[in-house]
Order: C-alpha cells, then structure tokens, then sequence
C-alpha cells in the first residue's frame, strides 16, 4: 500500500497543476489576443443580434436591424470564437445536424464554439462543416439563426470583422488579377510582370468547350501540360496564383455545348480538380448567354459548385451599358439563390471617342450596385464588397482611349468602396505600341506595365 502522507514536494506539485488549471479556465473566458471587433452583417442589411442583449447561458442568436447596442458587437478571434458579452457563440447541444440553433454559451474550448470567416462570407462551423444561416430565409427581425449545410445563399453570407485586425482586406492580392492570354498578343513573361509591379495574380483566359461538354483551354489547348499549364507553374513559383476565366466574346462554350446543369458544374469541376483552384471566373459575353435555358443552366451550375466546393471564389463578368448592367441574369441567378463573390462590369466599348472613361465607369458602377441592392436585398456596402470592374487598358474596340489617370480613378473607387476585384482586359496589352494598336500594346504614351502598377496598389 503506498504512503498516504505528502511530501512537500507532492504538495508543491499540486498547488502548482491546481494553479495551471485555474489559468486555462479562464483562458477560455478572456478574449483572444488577436481579434477584432464590430457588427457581422448579413441578410438584407441586418445585423447578427444576441436576442433582449440577455448574456444568460442558451440566449439565442438572431437577425435583427442594425442598432448599434452591444448585443451587435461581436468579437472575432484568430483562435476560431466568436463572442459577444462576453460569451461565445454556441452550436445548441454541440450538434452538426442541418437546423441546429446557434445560441450564446460560456466559452468552453468546444468544436461546437470554433468558427472559420471564409473568403467566400460564410461562417463555417469546421466539426459540422456547415454555415451560419437564417432560418427560413427571411430578413425578419427575430430570424433565429442555425447551421445547414453551405449553399451559397445570401441567408448564409455574413460581412464580419477581420481577426487579424489589420486595416486592409487579406484578399486584395486575389482581387487585383489582370488578365493574361495565351492566345496571342506576344504574352509576356508573368515573373516579369509579377517583379516589376507587384501582382501576385492573374485571370487566364480562356476556357472554352471543344465542340462537346469537355473544357479545353481555347477549346483546342489540353486543360493540363501545355503552355498554360507552364504559366500556371510559372506564377506560383512565384508566390501568386491564377483564376481561370470561362467563356469570353468568341468560340464555343461549355455553357452551351454541355445539356445540364449537372454536366457543366462537372465540366467546371474539372478545370477545379485540375488546378486545386481558389476562384474561377464566368465571362458572359457572347449571345449564347442572352439563351434563358443558358443562364438558367449556367446558375445552377454555379450553385453545384459553390456547394462542392467550400470557400471557392465564383466571379461573374458581364457587360454593361454606362448606367448599368442589364439585371436579367442577377435577378435569375438572386431568385434562384445564387451569391457570387463578385458581379464584375466591363464599362467599355460604349461607343465614341472623347468621352472621359473613368467618370463613366464609376456611373456604371453604381448602376450595378442599384442592381444588387434591388436583386438581393444588401446594403449599399453589402452591394459594393459584391462588386468589381473589368476595364479595358488603352484604346478600346470602339476607339474610347482608358487612361492610366482613368485607372487612378477606379482604384480610388474601389478602395473608398471596398470592391471585391480590380482586373483588365490585358496585361498582354500593358506595353506601349511602336504603332497603331495592337493585341500587344495598348495604343497610348505609357512605360511597360502602368497599368498593373496602379491597380497592384490596391488593399481592399
């Protein structure tokens, strides 16, 4: 039998674990180191809300209008809570089943309590990986708010605060990606481009079908080992990454040459597959898109894939007129509760010389963010973070001249507003011309690059 008498060196042993153990309690009470605090904003505007401000054990979680009350301050860890008055937010009876209610609980260290901000707007729930939601889908005060599995809806996109406290967006280098082409225009270099300007991505263009439901890089290049794969190898070797753009202005399209939606969210997966992809991006621009049952199977399609595809990056590129987009596919792809990470314009090729680009396009901006406020039900700052523009460097198809000063314009704009991208059609065009205009050159006075560099200033 041993000895029931401590030693003083037992006893010393034992005040000291009884110490720790007190520690680590409130370790899980006291606030994270790195954080940040303020409103999360989701569903029409409406704030994330502790329901009567009550801090009492099993309080639910809500949506509610915007107030201001500290029942709305919420404070965003790097250690994965998410607190308001002093508790955190609880997944009821640690479940991970589809309608479980978030409520406010002591902070405990539980899976249920660990939360990850995507880049996509969800908040994710690792143990369940499901989302955040509004029940049912209303923006009503008082919607109790659950976890279900991510669909991309605007009930599950929430605007939170940074953990990391920092005062510019972590995703500015992903948003800032000029378009390079393979195609033709003498493409240049990336390291080149990437070593003197500072951009870390680009958008490659162009994914195509080749005549069948199979996606080919100009529908004629294989998807892997060629020369966009070499460009692909080439960026991130040097710490950047790619976001390929489907469709364009010409050649066959996946959206049109596959029969469902089922078989293009395939078609898109694979190019995802392929690359281990962070962002894809749609350009619609030719007439197959203005078919209904197109858009319709283009929508679905993206909804597949931000359903398989947790925190992927989905931008959508339109044209627009100099007061707007047409609304059509954002109002099929809001009924159809689709969320994009960014509805992008091109305001160019408006017509005429003479007209000064950088004034219309912040007018056709905020004919988009009209668009998205109307479709979706966001705030204006809600509408603005869901927005980009894809200008045109130089002389433009219908002569308009984009200047460099134009594109200081638009970076003002982006950044007062928080735009989600910031790219051009092209970095192969980012070179002044020996003469004329050319898929190479731009057709105006500049150094090599201007344009890259000013948008590569932006921080979200």
């Amino acid at each position: 039998m041993t000895s029931q008498r401590l030693t003083r060196s037992t006893v010393l042993r034992a005040a000291l674990t009884t110490s720790l153990l007190a520690l680590s309690a409130g370790a899980l009470t006291a606030a994270p180191a790195s954080a940040a605090t303020g409103t999360i904003t989701g569903l029409a505007g409406k704030c994330l809300d502790v329901a009567g401000a009550n801090s009492a054990n099993g309080t639910a979680v809500q949506l509610y209008d915007c107030n201001g009350t500290t029942a709305q301050q919420w404070t965003v860890g790097s250690d994965g809570t998410i607190r308001a008055l002093g508790k955190c937010l609880d997944i009821t009876g640690n479940s991970t089943a589809d309608g479980a209610r978030l409520q406010l609980w002591d902070c405990s260290g539980g899976a249920n309590q660990r939360w990850t901000v995507s880049a996509a707007r969800d908040i994710v729930n690792p143990q369940a990986n499901k989302c955040a939601d509004v029940t049912g889908n209303t923006s009503a005060n008082g919607a109790p708010i659950q976890i279900w599995t991510c669909t991309g809806g605007a009930n599950q996109k929430w605007t939170a605060p940074a953990a990391d406290g920092g005062g510019t967006n972590p995703n500015a280098p992903m948003a800032v990606a000029p378009y390079l082409y393979n195609g033709w225009g003498s493409p240049p270099n990336p390291t080149t481009v990437m070593n003197a300007t500072g951009v870390k991505w680009f958008t490659l263009a162009f994914v195509l079908s080749n005549g069948y439901c199979n996606p080919q890089w100009d529908g004629g290049r294989a998807l892997t080992g060629g020369v966009d794969q070499q460009t692909v190898n080439t960026v991130r070797a040097g710490g950047g990454d790619i976001i390929p753009s489907f469709g364009g202005y010409s050649g066959n399209k996946l959206e049109s040459s596959c029969s469902s939606a089922g078989e293009l969210a395939s078609a898109y997966q694979k190019v995802i597959n392929a690359y281990g992809l962070k962002a894809i991006d749609i350009d619609i621009e030719a007439d197959a898109y203005s078919n209904t049952t197109v858009q319709q199977r283009t929508v679905d399609a993206l909804k597949t894939v931000k359903a398989n595809n947790p925190g992927i990056k989905v931008y959508v590129t339109i044209g627009t007129g100099q007061n707007g987009p047409d609304t059509g596919l954002i109002n099929r792809a809001a009924s159809s509760g689709l969320t994009v990470d960014s509805w992008t314009i091109m305001p160019f090729d408006f017509g005429g010389a003479g007209q000064n680009m950088g004034t219309l396009t912040l007018r056709a901006a905020e004919g988009l963010k009209t668009a998205l406020k109307n479709a979706y039900g966001y705030s204006d700052d809600q509408a603005y973070r869901d927005m980009g523009i894809s200008s045109m460097n130089g002389i433009t198809d219908q002569n308009e001249t984009v200047t460099v000063a134009d594109f200081q314009t638009i970076l003002g704009y982006a950044q007062q507003h928080h735009l989600a991208r910031l790219t051009f059609w092209s970095v192969n065009r980012d070179r002044p011309c020996t003469s004329g205009v050319a898929d190479s050159c731009s057709g105006v006075g500049q150094q090599d690059w201007d344009y890259t560099r000013v948008l590569a200033k932006y921080t979200g």
